[in-house]
């Protein structure tokens, strides 16, 4: 009990400053005891026999050299040790300073410590020396046996000896600021005494300098590794882990063993275990990528180009042999495919591919890998080359579909992996409209998303694919409607009305021959006497022509003669189109102006009739642009399929409507194929997607001044895309309503269609008008369908956005006073009509209306208790409360069997959000976090990584946590929204919200840790985006903002994103005035995505000044040569400019 006393007085390494104990404390023996002793030789350690320890280390001692014995023989038997003066526990604190005066005197007239020659003289380099050097044998270690005298010097572990980490735990900080409180302790900053220290020890290397840090990399340094038991014959993806194995894992047993290896030992420790691994379990995939992956990490480690390469043939050799074993594994396909593209050329590797979907032609994900491989190589890309690889893809993919569709179940029940093929079909033709679309062909995109839903959706029943297309040719090459326009009726309906039509006139032509009588017999006398006029008719056409010919011949001539001296006095050769020369490079900045300009007009295909004439005064150039939009049936029929199941129709819909940037709800999860699909092929920040970020921006900006941090606004710029929003808007209005046939009452179709009615009748799109714009078409859509209360919710939503709150009130209450006396499948809908009405009423609350929130608790208590709705009279009483709260509480009991067996829905979603919202109100909102919280354990983990509502769940989580994060612990939301990042890493929303709070709420570094952190466990381009975001705004420096740059680019799936390359070249050319470094990053560019023609535009607006004009007619010539549509010609920009001199006054 006395030695254990004696060793917590007195520690051997006083690392923390001691506090003396009281006075009254100690007796006065204890005090004499403890000044008639060194206080560092209170140890145990110091007091056992030095015998037993010399003993028990002989055997490890290792012999020393000549060198070392004699610093041994030479080293002093005695020590002295440096005078200090005891600490007197009755001494006044006058005594102490004057004690530390006088001894900073000695020690600054000494110049040194006391014990420099002792240092000289016992100095452990020797053996250093002799542990560091590189001609060591078999063992790389040794038993220090001699101690250290720097402690028995200075009474603990000398300063300058002991390590010092970075601080990386939050929760030590205290400990830190504790020791950093106190001026008397012992400081860890070592450098402050390299002048005092003599020349030898300046000499010595210290543990982090360059030598000892090239031996902690080197290969055969031998490191104390802890490893787990691996049980080889267990399977991970089992369904469940015996109690017994979580049992003996977590004893201090034999579950674990240490042992000794070097990076080389570590090598052929993992691949023997590795080998052994694929030998028991052959067929399963997951063993078989980790072991790929072991192989770039022992290539990462090597450093010469001839051992990495040796390594990348042992990776392919090994996926070479999982695919044998496992021939229908996509997953070991890509990843084979992947380590072929780092050692072939690109020739043999589109070889390999070829090969590959030869075998596996019914399988998405290797087409879309494909398809990304072609679209990304420079050298071989050529935009009608991707039509025949898109063509070719679409096809294989929908005969796939078709097998399987014969062997499904003839009721309508399709199995997952149909449908999970028709969705990957319809992500592949996005694509491909995708790339026309950013081609310059907006045209062709549009017609074939025309084409497919008419082709899809709205055809005839009961007729097979060969009849089906020879009847669509003859709807898509007549001057019907098609879907978007106005009158468009769909296919089915407008070949009815046409046969309908054409029945009628053979009925009056038979009245008509009725009439005349007489026999007709087998005789035809109108077909031939038809047939006569037709053939006399264009004879006369074909002479008429050839005269006019010949009449008109010396007119040609006189102004051929004209344009050609006109070319020759603006110096352009018309025999001779290389030899064009410009001399300005303005002349190339009008040219790409009117590019962009002809661009954003010309979206919408043309009709090919006969009957279209062109204005005079439009001239020749609008005759070229109107045939050129003219889209004919041999253009799209390669790219068509049919489409059964309902998640696939409805997936092309809200895709289509997306694409044109139409406002939809939240409808699929943001992990899906189809998201990250569409966040890698953006060209600019969609208008949901930058109204977020500029919200996060001005949040941001408040508190800095820095012009860096303004000029952010260059980068979300999309002002070139509003002349065309209201006319897209109309398309997509007539669209939704369109696709409501095949979608009856469906309300996400409904609310797109408002949403653009009002975005296409109004400019700026702002809740300030007082008739909402969109109430004509809404009350069209309700006298058609009564019973569809769902369409009331939308259309109350839509005039409380307006601020039209009283109108709003009586749609919700009228909707839900009619649900009673509706039919039973329609009155579960009424669970979101009392979560939108609830919700309408609180976000009213929070602009200060005084019954808004009363309003809301009477919704929610009707809604809970489950009685008849009555419209609001008062605030609910609070038997009434009671009874709703009691009824929610049985309603989530009898949801979580449903939602365990993953049936999860809308209705399900709005009654979770409801009852939260209700505690919320009336008791805490703790209570609302808690039910929120429950219902996020009543699925499994992985089900809520794919489903749409349970996002939205979090979503409307988070928001109740921001609203409520004054009054929590900051580590608690920041610990909920790191959750929700790991688990739905692409959501902008979530990021938004990490942004600001930690923004708001914490240091800068610790949010770049998190985004981080973030990103190396899933990699996404949403997080750089909100890391650019964040670090523009707050005026970073602008190498960190180039570094986070170019860590994205460097990732392959990074490296062809379009708006990444943008932004790249925006923050050089406008931001940090950096041109040599914008031009680079341009050329960059157009290397990695060459199909992007906004991306080539760029560089002729925003480079007009860095780029030559020989430069800048090299890259027109490029995109000639890659496919891409250029719209207008040099020479119109030549004679404007030339038009505009000579018209000037002089």
């Amino acid at each position: 009990m006395e030695e254990s006393t004696s060793s917590e007085a007195a520690p051997l390494f006083p690392v923390f400053f001691q506090t003396p104990p009281d006075k009254g404390a100690a007796s006065a023996s204890d005090r004499t005891a403890s000044a008639s002793q060194t206080k560092w030789l209170q140890n145990s350690s110091f007091t056992t026999d030095l015998a037993v320890i010399e003993e028990s280390v002989s055997k490890y001692e290792i012999p020393l050299d000549e060198e070392e014995k004699k610093d041994v023989n030479e080293r002093p038997q005695q020590y002295e040790v440096v005078p200090s003066s005891p600490s007197d526990a009755s001494g006044s604190s006058e005594d102490t300073k004057k004690r530390k005066r006088k001894k900073k005197r000695r020690v600054e007239n000494s110049g040194s410590l006391p014990s420099s020659d002792f240092f000289s003289s016992s100095s452990r380099k020797p053996a250093v020396q002799k542990w560091a050097s590189s001609t060591l044998g078999d063992k790389v270690y040794y038993f220090d046996s001699r101690g250290d005298p720097d402690n028995l010097a200075f009474g603990s572990i000398y300063r300058m000896d002991v390590a010092r980490y970075k601080l990386y735990n939050s929760s030590k900080a205290s400990e830190f600021l504790y020791f950093k409180g106190y001026k008397n302790a012992v400081s860890l900053e070592g450098e402050v005494d390299l002048d005092s220290l003599d020349s030898k020890l300046k000499s010595g290397c210290r543990y982090w300098s360059p030598k000892y840090v090239a031996i902690e990399r080197h290969k055969n340094l031998k490191r104390l590794r802890v490893l787990p038991h691996r049980n080889h014959g267990s399977n991970p993806t089992a369904e469940y882990i015996p109690l017994s194995d979580e049992i003996s894992d977590s004893g201090n047993g034999t579950s674990v063993n240490m042992i000794e290896e070097s990076l080389e030992d570590e090598m052929l420790r993992k691949t023997k275990e590795f080998n052994i691994l694929t030998r028991e379990r052959p067929h399963d995939e997951s063993v078989w990528l980790e072991f790929a992956k072991f192989q770039d990490k022992v290539a990462s480690m090597q450093p010469q180009k001839g051992a990495r390469l040796q390594t990348l043939e042992k990776k392919i050799s090994i996926l070479e042999n999982a695919t044998e074993l496992n021939p229908e594994s996509e997953e070991l396909l890509v990843c084979l495919m992947n380590a072929y593209r780092k050692r072939d050329s690109t020739d043999a590797l589109i070889k390999r591919w070829e090969n590959v979907l030869t075998l596996n032609s019914g399988s998405c994900r290797l087409w879309k890998e494909f398809l990304r491989v072609v679209q990304g190589e420079f050298s071989r890309f050529n935009v009608l080359d991707m039509r025949k690889i898109y063509a070719n893809a679409i096809q294989a993919l929908s005969g796939a579909c078709v097998k399987q569709h014969r062997q499904a179940d003839q009721s309508g029940n399709f199995t997952p992996a149909f449908i999970q093929l028709e969705l990957g079909l319809v992500d592949v033709f996005l694509s491909l409209c995708r790339l026309e679309w950013q081609a310059g062909y907006q045209e062709m995109a549009t017609a074939l998303f025309q084409a497919e839903i008419e082709y899809s959706l709205f055809c005839p029943l009961g007729l097979s694919e060969q009849s089906k297309k020879r009847l669509f040719e003859h709807f898509w090459s007549s001057d019907g409607a098609r879907i978007g326009e106005d009158g468009a009726l769909g296919w089915s309906t407008w070949l009815q009305k046409e046969e309908e039509q054409r029945q009628k006139l053979a009925r009056e032509e038979s009245l008509d021959v009725q009439d005349d009588g007489g026999w007709t017999g087998w005789f035809k006398p109108s077909a031939k006497d038809e047939d006569v006029e037709v053939l006399d008719t264009s004879v006369r056409n074909v002479v008429d022509a050839e005269q006019s010919n010949e009449g008109s011949g010396g007119e040609d001539d006189e102004q051929k003669d004209d344009i050609e001296s006109l070319m020759k006095a603006l110096g352009i050769d018309a025999t001779a189109n290389a030899d064009i020369k410009i001399t300005d490079a303005k002349t190339w900045t009008k040219w790409s102006e009117e590019e962009v300009a002809r661009d954003i007009n010309n979206w919408m295909p043309l009709h090919r009739t006969s009957g279209q004439t062109i204005p005079e005064d439009e001239g020749e150039l609008k005759d070229e642009e109107q045939l050129l939009s003219v889209i004919l049936y041999e253009e799209v029929c390669d790219f068509l399929f049919s489409i059964v199941s309902t998640e696939a129709r409805l997936s092309l819909i809200i895709q289509f409507i997306d694409f044109y940037e139409g406002k939809t709800p939240q409808w699929t999860c943001t992990n899906s194929s189809n998201w990250v699909e569409k966040i890698l092929g953006m060209e600019t920040a969609p208008h949901s997607l930058m109204e977020d970020m500029r919200k996060v921006h001005d949040a941001l900006v408040k508190k800095h001044t820095d012009p860096l941090s303004i000029s952010f606004d260059v980068l979300l710029n999309s002002s070139e895309e509003l002349s065309r929003r209201g006319n897209v808007m109309k398309f997509l209005r007539n669209a939704a309503l369109l696709c409501l046939s095949a979608f009856p009452q469906n309300y996400i179709l409904e609310e797109i269609a408002l949403v653009a009615e009002e975005l296409s009748s109004t400019e700026l799109h702002l809740p300030s008008c007082s008739v909402t714009p969109c109430r004509a078409l809404a009350k069209t859509l309700l006298k058609n369908n009564r019973q569809d209360i769902l369409l009331c919710g939308v259309y109350a939503r839509r005039e409380a956005y307006f601020g039209n709150i009283e109108h709003s009130r009586k749609i919700f209450d009228m909707a839900l006073l009619s649900v009673e006396e509706m039919a039973v499948s329609i009155r579960p809908n009424a669970s979101l009509l009392y979560f939108w009405y609830a919700e309408m009423e609180f976000a009213n609350s929070q602009s200060g209306s005084p019954d808004s929130l009363s309003r809301a608790m009477h919704i929610l208590s009707f809604f809970g208790s489950g009685t008849r709705y009555c419209p609001f009279k008062g605030p609910p009483s609070s038997l009434q409360q009671l009874k709703a709260r009691q009824g929610f509480k049985d309603r989530i009991k009898l949801l979580s069997s449903t939602w365990s067996r993953g049936i999860i829905d809308d209705h399900g979603v709005a009654m979770i959000c409801s009852a939260a919202l209700f505690e919320e109100l009336t008791s805490v909102w703790v209570a609302g976090l808690e039910i929120l919280e429950h219902s996020f354990t009543m699925v499994l983990p992985e089900r809520r990584r794919h489903s749409s509502q349970l996002e939205f769940l979090f979503l409307y989580y988070m928001k109740m946590l921001f609203r409520h994060r004054m009054q929590l612990r900051i580590s608690k939301v920041w610990e909920d929204i790191e959750k929700g990042l790991q688990i739905y890493p692409l959501n902008p929303n979530i990021h938004g919200v990490l942004v600001e709070i930690g923004y708001l709420h914490t240091s800068p570094n610790k949010l770049r840790c998190t985004l981080d952190d973030a990103y190396r466990r899933r990699p996404s381009i949403v997080t750089y985006l909100y890391a650019l975001l964040f670090e523009m705004s707050t005026g970073s420096s602008k190498h960190r903002v180039r570094a986070l740059f170019e860590r994205a680019l460097e990732e392959d799936t990074f490296h062809h994103s379009v708006i990444l390359w943008r932004w790249y070249i925006g923050f050089e050319r406008s931001i940090t005035y950096d041109f040599p470094s914008a031009k680079r990053v341009f050329f960059r560019a157009i290397h990695a995505c060459p199909w992007s023609k906004k991306l080539w535009l760029d560089g002729f607006q925003k480079l007009e000044s860095i780029l030559t004009v020989k430069e800048l007619s090299d890259l027109q010539e490029v995109m000639r040569d890659k496919g891409l549509n250029l719209r207008t010609d040099i020479y119109e920009i030549l004679l404007q400019t030339d038009g505009m001199d000579t018209s000037s006054p002089v």
